[in-house]
């Protein structure tokens, strides 16, 4: 006897179904992972290219029309279903690019090998497992599902390989191409839960500044004994620059004006953070902390999605090597970003940094670096409504909408540009460890994410 509708499009439908493609899955996150597309290390280019060479012939062998488009860098692939007039178009965003692997002694194995354990989750280890190769072959399998089963929905990928570099040229080649990319709504599969047993979208993610301090007092490293005392020492000048801007104990940042612009929450926010089964304990085991700033649950969620931060990410001058070699150094570099959130504006907030460090030390040179506008959305509407009936039916759960603490610089472009609606059903969990070592994808979010989007494009 056939199967009905209601056989075809049920969950107990779905999970056979993926179950049965468990293998065909697996190999090609194999296949994908083993592509070390790493965008911002110029000798990787050509693995860049390779890969979204690899995802057009993916998308061919699947049964998609696809070309890859061209920008100032790497290119964009672009794939799309066969037509259907009439029928709602919804496009899908992933990025193909891959952050560097691991140190020895920070993670185990070869971040580009494919490792599976079974022994943890049927866990895939691997770098890009979970950001963004895992997350975007669950869509690119529900559609599939989808458009075999009858699905009236033209389905659109768009896939970037110059996320993790900040999206230089994305804006660019979305102009070029808006025509060929018109959309009714795009939905990202780029962010990640609370926990594993509370699905979350993001309403907002925070926006990035990056800045470079340097500080030149000399042409060469000089011997302390002769020249200290009377020497400038650019390395404590710098590390009295830093503090002056921020608060290394509380995170406060202590520049003028910097938080004026900074939108407060709303209540309905606070009751989706509330709800969002964070904790503390849990985000220090997720991310392997000691200790923590946050006082409490609802503190560390607002610092972490709703607050500016400015980070320090790196000083580098003078000796760096193991002993102590007693120089005076003569230049001193700081590594430093700001996280932004609405309604703050990255070409303000770096003006507001630049001027202020140039009051306390005049000598120190900032120069811009990647720059991303922060996103908030709408929590409602029929886009958010169909985000949240297919996540409940491909987890069980209704999702709760939080902020994301980090940047899609593509998001905001493709809202300004394309003039449409973007929404989040991402997969990945805090343990999965992105941009950490031992990055990796399990089969449970695979295949919930898998029914998740074949219900969303039945739907759309």
């Amino acid at each position: 006897m056939a199967a009905t509708a209601t056989d075809v499009w049920g969950r107990k439908a779905l999970r056979t179904h993926a179950e049965g493609v468990r293998g065909d899955y697996e190999a090609l996150l194999k296949a994908f992972v083993e592509m070390p597309g790493v965008s911002m290390d110029p000798e990787r280019t050509g693995d860049v290219v390779a890969t979204a060479k690899l995802a057009r012939d993916t998308f061919r062998e699947f049964g998609f029309a696809c070309r890859l488009l061209p920008t100032e860098g790497t290119p964009m692939v672009h794939a799309h279903s066969k037509k259907i007039p009439g029928a709602p178009t919804v496009t899908v965003y992933n990025h193909l690019d891959v952050q560097p692997g691991w140190g020895e002694h920070e993670g185990t194995g070869d971040p580009f090998a494919f490792t599976p354990d079974p022994t943890k989750d049927g866990r895939w280890f691997g770098r890009g497992t979970t950001d963004d190769k895992g997350p975007g072959l669950a869509a690119l399998f529900g559609a599939r599902y989808a458009l075999d089963h009858g699905a009236r929905v033209n389905v659109h990928f768009l896939w970037e390989t110059e996320e993790e570099i900040g999206s230089p040229n994305f804006e660019k080649a979305v102009r070029r191409e808006k025509q060929r990319l018109a959309t009714d709504v795009v939905v990202v599969s780029d962010t990640v839960w609370v926990s594993r047993t509370k699905p979350a979208c993001p309403a907002g993610l925070r926006g990035l500044q990056a800045y470079l301090f340097r500080l030149q007092t000399g042409k060469t490293d000089e011997h302390s004994g002769t020249t200290g005392g009377a020497a400038r020492n650019p390395i404590s000048e710098m590390v009295k620059v830093l503090a002056a801007c921020v608060d290394g104990d509380t995170g406060r940042i202590k520049i003028p004006g910097f938080s004026d612009d900074v939108r407060a929450l709303t209540p309905a926010e606070r009751r989706d953070f509330r709800s969002s089964g964070f904790t503390i304990a849990q985000f220090k085991r997720d991310h392997n902390f000691k200790s923590v700033r946050a006082r409490d649950a609802m503190d560390a969620m607002v610092r972490a999605w709703a607050k500016p931060t400015f980070e320090i990410h790196g000083i580098r001058g003078g000796h760096m090597g193991d002993g102590v070699k007693t120089i005076v150094p003569h230049y001193a570099e700081a590594k430093v970003s700001t996280r932004l959130v609405p309604d703050q504006d990255p070409r303000k907030q770096f003006r507001l940094v630049r001027d202020f460090v140039k009051s306390v030390n005049p000598d120190v040179k900032v120069t811009a670096e990647g720059s991303l506008a922060p996103h908030v959305s709408a929590i409602d509407g029929p886009w958010n409504d169909a985000v949240r009936s297919a996540m409940k039916f491909g987890f069980g759960k209704e999702p709760v909408f939080i902020r994301e603490g980090g940047s899609i610089g593509a998001v905001p472009t493709m809202e300004k540009v394309l003039g449409c609606p973007v929404v989040f059903l991402g997969l990945s969990l805090p343990e999965h460890g992105y941009h950490a070592p031992n990055e990796n994808f399990d089969w449970g979010q695979a295949a919930g994410g898998i029914a998740s989007f074949a219900h969303l494009f039945r739907g759309a």
